[in-house]
């Protein structure tokens, strides 16, 4: 986010990211006037990434499990988003998820592998 201020002391507040869908609305509704743009769609699976990249970063600076959960759970939504670019539904998100799980196992196991002899 970027601060900047015009010659009539007007505070504008630059973000160019992409947000939620009801974000402008909840902005409008506190008095502020926001500014938005329809992406097409190399621009919103670029912008997608660099949310996921974002919500990453936050997952892993959480302090606390209630800060980490409200960021797993954005990384959900844009996980979803992301598989709908690619042609994948939620349900053949978590079908391609179960397929993986059961031929090669999940991470409930804790395993860490240090390394292979041959």
């Amino acid at each position: 986010m970027i601060e900047r201020e015009n010659r009539k002391g007007v505070r504008k507040l630059i973000y160019n990211k992409l947000v939620r869908d009801r974000i402008p609305e909840i902005i409008a509704d506190s008095g502020k006037k926001p500014v938005i743009s329809k992406l097409n769609k190399q621009e919103y699976t670029e912008a997608a990434r660099t949310k996921l990249s974002e919500e990453l970063s936050e997952y892993t600076n959480a302090r606390n499990d209630e800060e980490a959960v409200e960021e797993l759970a954005d990384l959900m939504e844009l996980i979803y988003a992301l598989s709908s670019i690619h042609g994948a539904s939620p349900e053949k998100l978590e079908q391609v998820r179960k397929t993986k799980a059961d031929n090669r196992g999940g991470f409930r196991e804790r395993i860490y592998l240090k390394e292979v002899t041959e």
